[in-house]
């Protein structure tokens, strides 16, 4: 595990910890989302953070200006603290890391399914459902639509796959009869 790896981990435990203390931890998650966004979504503004040789109160002054009405306390101090310690490298490992420390402690598990079509709310709470039955979690459902798959549906939660596409069970079916044919 590498030293920023390390750091990261760290920075994410004490900011769960702090919003966990003010009841806070969904709010603090969707902010770290948004500033992750922002600043991978704008090159100029990361790269300015990034460069040594700008000063450091212009890059306070900056992210004043970008973050300040828009995110609590501690998510704009977390930022600032990272720009102060030249770590600015370590805003979206600081997110997942944070994500996934609420998630164990809070018993929750995020899961992507991957779908033909969007799925409608009640059918996201079906899955929701089902699979945190499976596991033993409160499932958080994140649609994706992809459309090579011909049906079903994928749902991918921490690494494991669950494939129930179409698509999926043409290739195990393939599979099965290539082995068969093999005897």
């Amino acid at each position: 595990m590498s030293s920023d790896t390390i750091v990261a981990k760290r920075y994410a435990k004490a900011l769960f910890e702090i919003a966990q203390s003010r009841s806070l931890v969904s709010q603090v998650e969707e902010e770290l989302r948004s500033v992750v966004a922002v600043i991978e979504q704008n090159e100029d503004l990361y790269e300015f953070l990034l460069h040594p040789k700008f000063d450091l109160n212009d890059k306070i002054n900056l992210l004043s200006r970008v973050f300040k009405d828009s995110v609590s306390e501690i998510v704009f101090n977390t930022i600032c603290l990272l720009i102060e310690r030249r770590r600015g490298t370590l805003f979206h490992v600081l997110l997942d890391y944070y994500i996934s420390i609420a998630n164990e402690r809070l018993g929750q598990a995020d899961a992507t399914v991957y779908s033909p079509d969007a799925l409608n709310e009640q059918e996201n709470q079906a899955i929701a459902a089902q699979f945190g039955k499976l596991i033993g979690k409160t499932i958080r459902v994140h649609n994706v639509v992809d459309s090579s798959l011909i049906g079903g549906i994928q749902v991918r939660i921490g690494d494991r796959l669950y494939d129930g596409s179409l698509s999926g069970k043409l290739a195990r079916m393939e599979k099965t009869l290539k082995q068969t044919q093999a005897m």
